[in-house]
């Protein structure tokens, strides 16, 4: 039985580009070949026609400075019904990509992504509401209501595709942040070209993925945590770098791929106000959409690719999902654990460049 960990999800070079092995219908990445094959871009961009003024975008900072081989990423703030997201930005043409993070993390989680994307494509990143250093709201406020689920992020994303990008997009997924562009894609087929899911969380949490047997014992340990001070003390206990570095040296293969850096990205905004209560909201979330619920409904092409060690999300479990109809492949990540647009940039982002240009 897979392990289920409630942290899943935490969070143009010179290199050899990849070539795919296809067997049936998946594929394995190989550095044996130099070169890439790709298609030529599309050069008609389809303007959604749905009206526009769902929130406001201003200019906050600028935070990553341009290197003579990298573009200059822009940090900005979008208003969605009230809150302040905040969203990092690359790239004036071609397609448009948005890369939604994972459990924890947040758009600095594609810092080894968007400015390398974004030399031949418009490419966003965004903070998922209660993350990163978009606003965090008190699931209190809410009349008892769940505001910290699929369906809450689904809606961030397809309004700031219609309000920010103002154009259908290829949505770029890791983890949980897969549940999210399915949600999104089901919702508003239109405004989805297609979606790139990087080992999508199982939900191995979910109600329906509980043994009956164990069923009672997981609610009453969800309700000691969100409704006692216990959950947040479990909260003060690993919201520490040294824990945060073990968790993450936990899904990286690579554990040289955990630095301080990356530590730091995933900490800092959790520390902000209102994280503690984002978190232990998620954590108690066992209901909503599975992977296997939303992927017979999607209309678009899909894309799975998943790092082959990673210890959360079994890829024997993963590859179940290659049998769905809209889903064209199922691409191995070798040496690759549960964040391989981190921990292996240099797979993942010709794989994200050459599922687009086939679209």
């Amino acid at each position: 039985m897979a392990k289920a960990s409630i942290f899943a999800a935490l969070p143009l070079t010179n290199f050899k580009s990849p070539s795919l092995f296809r067997v049936k219908n998946s594929s394995f990445i190989s550095f044996t070949e130099t070169h890439f094959l790709r298609q030529s871009n599309s050069t008609g961009i389809v303007r959604s026609s749905t009206p526009r003024g769902i929130g406001s975008v201003s200019c906050s900072s600028v935070t990553d400075e341009a290197s003579s081989e990298e573009l200059q990423v822009r940090t900005l703030t979008w208003k969605w019904k009230g809150y302040s997201i905040r969203y990092q930005c690359a790239g004036t043409s071609g397609p448009a990509l948005v890369l939604i993070h994972g459990f924890g993390a947040n758009s600095d989680h594609w810092r080894k992504n968007t400015p390398i994307l974004g030399k031949t494509h418009r490419v966003y990143s965004i903070d998922l509401i209660g993350y990163g250093y978009s606003d965090k709201p008190n699931p209190s406020e809410f009349g008892g209501e769940p505001f910290y689920t699929f369906e809450t992020w689904g809606e961030q994303l397809t309004d700031f595709c219609l309000d920010v990008v103002k154009d259908e997009a290829f949505f770029i997924c890791n983890s949980i942040g897969g549940l999210v562009g399915l949600q999104a894609a089901v919702s508003k087929p239109e405004i989805c070209r297609g979606l790139m899911l990087i080992n999508i969380s199982l939900r191995m949490l979910h109600i329906k993925k509980q043994p009956l047997i164990g069923r009672p014992f997981i609610k009453s340990f969800q309700n000691l945590l969100r409704n006692t001070p216990v959950g947040k003390l479990f909260f003060k206990s690993i919201a520490k770098p040294e824990t945060v570095k073990s968790i993450l040296c936990q899904c990286y293969h690579d554990s040289s791929q955990v630095t301080d850096e990356l530590v730091e990205a995933i900490l800092r905004p959790g520390l902000e106000p209102g994280a503690v209560d984002v978190f232990l909201e998620f954590i108690c979330y066992s209901g909503g959409p599975l992977p296997e619920d939303l992927l017979p409904l999607v209309k678009c092409p899909v894309l799975i690719a998943w790092g082959e060690k990673d210890p959360w999300e079994p890829i024997e479990l993963g590859r179940a999902y290659s049998n769905f109809d809209a889903v064209e492949d199922f691409v191995v990540l070798p040496n690759a654990g549960h964040c391989p647009q981190d921990e292996r940039p240099e797979m993942v982002n010709p794989l994200i460049e050459s599922f687009v240009a086939r679209h």
